[in-house]
């Protein structure tokens, strides 16, 4: 895992307490895209299952997310991809 991925794991797990966090990293599939580094660690796809989000809306999820990770965004982080999910959604048929 890279270093900037390690450091959302950290921030996330501490902010959300998940019950399942994935992380990939996707900045090779966007090379040459806005945002893009050489060294990549600019996009990445993020699936979290936490209670926090239960009764909590997807946009205000989504900014939580966000606002959580703001330092990584400010040196360097391009782009989310988001699925976040609370338990009881993950158990629906």
């Amino acid at each position: 895992m890279t270093q900037r991925a390690d450091r959302m794991r950290l921030t996330l797990e501490a902010r959300f307490q998940p019950a399942l966090l994935d992380i990939t990293d996707d900045s090779a599939r966007h090379a040459g895209h806005a945002g893009a580094s050489p060294g990549g660690e600019t996009h990445y796809s993020v699936h979290m299952v936490s209670a926090a989000f239960a009764g909590v809306s997807r946009v205000a999820r989504s900014r939580a997310v966000h606002e959580a990770l703001a330092g990584e965004f400010a040196t360097g982080l391009h782009a989310l991809a988001l699925r976040l999910q609370s338990p009881e959604e993950v158990a629906e048929p």
